[in-house]
């Protein structure tokens, strides 16, 4: 039972501080952390790292609850979920092996970046989507079973969390494809020869 409660707490808490939050300072980095651009790119992986770890823990403590692994599959809420991790994990070796290992050609990595920038966004707005229908699916379950009223203060707050997460998600897309942005990480030398 008490396992049960603890994976209820720490699967959102794990996902939306390991797919949000961390997540979408990893996809800042570039624009807010000085340094040079293995540095950023290093902090970059490792926060991303770090956020598919959190994730991974943090479905492992869904699955772990007294339900079992298939029982955990019935909405479109854990769909997207699975979609969401692979996509990540996916991603993460994708940018550790086309960005990290220098044995690439540059004229590869800049074919690949656009994909990768890309399906990095695109994973980043489905794991805000996913916890969304997460906060939905949560609290319908809980008005179902009329532990919680339908105006009150918890659904208040749970409308606050996902009007929230939904501004967030659009302020860090805004910031990775904002036009200065875009020009700096594809063509970083036009930056010296703009101040020369």
């Amino acid at each position: 039972m008490v396992f049960f409660l603890f994976s209820q707490v720490l699967h959102p808490l794990l996902m939306v501080i390991g797919f949000i939050l961390i997540s979408g300072e990893a996809i800042l980095v570039h624009r807010w952390l000085p340094g040079s651009r293995g540095f950023k790119k290093s902090v970059h992986l490792c926060l991303q790292g770090l956020a598919l770890a959190c994730g991974i823990f943090g479905i492992w403590t869904k699955f772990h609850g007294n339900d079992g692994i298939v029982a955990n599959f019935f909405s479109l809420h854990s769909w997207m979920g699975l979609i969401c991790i692979s996509l990540f994990g996916a991603q993460w070796l994708m940018g550790f092996m086309s960005f990290w290992h220098r044995g690439e050609a540059r004229s590869v990595r800049m074919r690949v970046l656009p994909w990768h920038v890309f399906l990095g966004l695109y994973t980043y707005g489905l794991a805000v989507a996913t916890a969304e229908t997460g906060l939905l699916e949560k609290i319908t379950f809980l008005q179902t079973n009329k532990d919680v009223q339908k105006h009150s203060s918890e659904s208040m707050v749970v409308n606050g969390l996902g009007l929230s997460l939904a501004l967030l998600s659009g302020i860090v897309i805004l910031a990775a494809v904002s036009p200065r942005f875009q020009a700096e990480l594809m063509y970083p030398e036009s930056k010296k020869m703009t101040t020369l």
